[in-house]
C-alpha cells in the first residue's frame, strides 16, 4: 500500500542535536566532569540549549525525514492500545478481541518480521517554517519532583510524508489501515500524550 499521512498538529524531532552525545555521555559520569552550571558559564545558555535540543534527521537533499522505523514502532504503539480494548468472555474467562489488533497474536514479531515500511528515508514535505518547541518535563524522582526544559524542532500541521508499506501476509493490509485510523488520536514523534503528530491518512495506491 501506498499511504500518504497528512499531520493534524505539529511534529516534533526525536534526534538529539549533539552529535557526540555518546561521548559527552560518559565524559560527564568523569570525575572532573564539569557541572551543568560551569558548561553554560563556558559557553552560554543559548549554545548548551543548542545542545540539548532534538532535531528531524536530513536526508542528502536537507529535507527533514522520519525513519522507517519510526513508522514500524507507531504500528507496534497502535496495535498494543487497541488490544486493550474488549473485556472478558464470560465462560472462558479469557480477553474478547473486539477488533483486528486483538486478534493477532504475536504481533511484534509479525510488525517486525511481515509487514515492511519504505523507503528507508521518508522524506516530511513542510507546510511553512519548522519552529521550535519548548514545554517543561516533570519527573517524580526519590528527591522529589524535578523540572527540566526539553526544546525540540516542530513541523508544523499540515506537512504531509509518504511511505509504502509491504505486507507480505494479504490479510495484515486491514489491521494495518485499523493502525492508520488510530493516528487521529496518537501520532508520532516526541509528547504524543499531548496530541503531537496526530494524523490523517489516505491510501494512494494499493
Amino acid at each position: 500500500m501506498k499511504v500518504k499521512i497528512t499531520f493534524l498538529e505539529p511534529v516534533l524531532g526525536t534526534w538529539p542535536n549533539n552529535k557526540n552525545i555518546a561521548e559527552e555521555f560518559i565524559a560527564s559520569k568523569a570525575p572532573d566532569a564539569s557541572t551543568i552550571e560551569e558548561e553554560i558559564a563556558a559557553l552560554g545558555i543559548d549554545a548548551v540549549t543548542e545542545k540539548g535540543k532534538t532535531v528531524f534527521p536530513r536526508n542528502e537533499a536537507g529535507e527533514p525525514v522520519l525513519y522507517d522505523y519510526q513508522v514500524k514502532g507507531f504500528f507496534k504503539d497502535a496495535c498494543g492500545m487497541l488490544r486493550r480494548i474488549g473485556g472478558k468472555d464470560e465462560k472462558t474467562g479469557k480477553k474478547k478481541a473486539a477488533n483486528l489488533s486483538g486478534k493477532l497474536t504475536a504481533y511484534k514479531s509479525v510488525i517486525d518480521g511481515l509487514i515492511f515500511v519504505q523507503p528507508r528515508m521518508i522524506p516530511i514535505q513542510v507546510n511553512g517554517e519548522i519552529r521550535d518547541c519548548q514545554r517543561p518535563l516533570r519527573a517524580q524522582t526519590m528527591q522529589g519532583e524535578r523540572v527540566s526544559l526539553a526544546n525540540s524542532e516542530e513541523i508544523p500541521e499540515g506537512s504531509t510524508a509518504e511511505f509504502e508499506v509491504l505486507c507480505l501476509e494479504k490479510d495484515h493490509e486491514a489491521v494495518v489501515q485499523e493502525w492508520l485510523d488510530y493516528g487521529i488520536l496518537r501520532g508520532i514523534g516526541q509528547w504524543r500524550n499531548s496530541g503531537k503528530g496526530r494524523f490523517t491518512y489516505e491510501i494512494i495506491d494499493a
